[in-house]
């Protein structure tokens, strides 16, 4: 039973590297503006279909689905580590003296060409104005970035950090809010919009309420609700972090310094 199962998850996780990792321009184009939400594509479907059965056979062939074989081999940071990598790669994009164009690019991309290895994942919002690697001094193939606008929990985005934390073995997720973020300013204001934009309400009206509709509150209080969401509402994640596998943290960057500090 349990080498069946083991053929199963095999075959699952070349399926999701096929369909993810051979199309990552997809996840950053869709998130990269503030447009209409297009109805999800078939590709889009059985990636969700896909992540939902290769937790269904983990879980019956008692596999811990936080660390699973292929993540073993890749990073070896521990989550604390790992924060602090990115939190002392943000000071130095403070401080403007940034390390990570000092690295080989066309060795890095030869070596992340087969495979990615990241270390941290980040949520952040789709704006244009918050470029997560550059804030944190990173370079190819160290952050998995989930871009939204809002920087909002979906079923689509836990989905695609699921894949980070159990698949590539990233050590530590941040949900990263910002100065300023339109998403938000949206939701407070809640007026008519074109398309599909009004979708994104309902998820960040929790920290409306909770702000009062003050916006840096609510960009704050947003962030918050929405690394307990990933902690709360995906086994993934919540194995991971129980068995000291990941770090969950809220973050909030400021457009004017650079800065990122972590919230409470």
């Amino acid at each position: 039973m349990f080498l069946r199962n083991q053929l199963h998850i095999d075959r699952i996780r070349c399926l999701c590297d096929s369909i993810c990792d051979g199309h990552p321009e997809e996840m950053t184009t869709r998130s990269s503006r503030l447009e209409p939400i297009p109805v999800p594509s078939r590709r889009q479907v059985l990636r969700a279909t896909i992540a939902g059965t290769a937790a269904g056979v983990l879980t019956s062939a008692g596999i811990e689905l936080s660390v699973p074989r292929q993540a073993q081999a890749q990073s070896t940071l521990s989550p604390d580590a790992a924060l602090q990598m990115v939190m002392e790669g943000n000071q130095r994009f403070v401080e403007r003296r940034l390390t990570f164009y000092k690295e080989d690019l066309a060795i890095l991309q030869q070596n992340t060409a087969e495979k990615q290895e990241p270390f941290a994942s980040v949520l952040s919002c789709a704006d244009s104005r918050v470029p997560v690697e550059l804030i944190f001094d990173q370079s190819i193939g160290h952050v998995f970035v989930n871009r939204v606008a809002g920087n909002i929990a979906t079923s689509e985005i836990i989905a695609s950090i699921e894949y980070g934390v159990a698949v590539l073995g990233t050590r530590v997720l941040i949900v990263l809010g910002h100065a300023a973020c339109g998403a938000v300013k949206a939701s407070i204001a809640a007026k008519d919009v074109p398309g599909q934009i009004s979708s994104l309400y309902r998820y960040i009206r929790p920290a409306v309420d909770e702000a009062q509709g003050d916006v840096e509150k609510t960009i704050r209080a947003n962030a918050k609700i929405q690394a307990k969401l990933l902690k709360d509402s995906s086994p993934v994640i919540a194995s991971a972090v129980k068995d000291g596998k990941l770090k969950v943290v809220a973050a909030y960057y400021d457009l004017t310094d650079g800065k990122v500090t972590l919230l409470d």
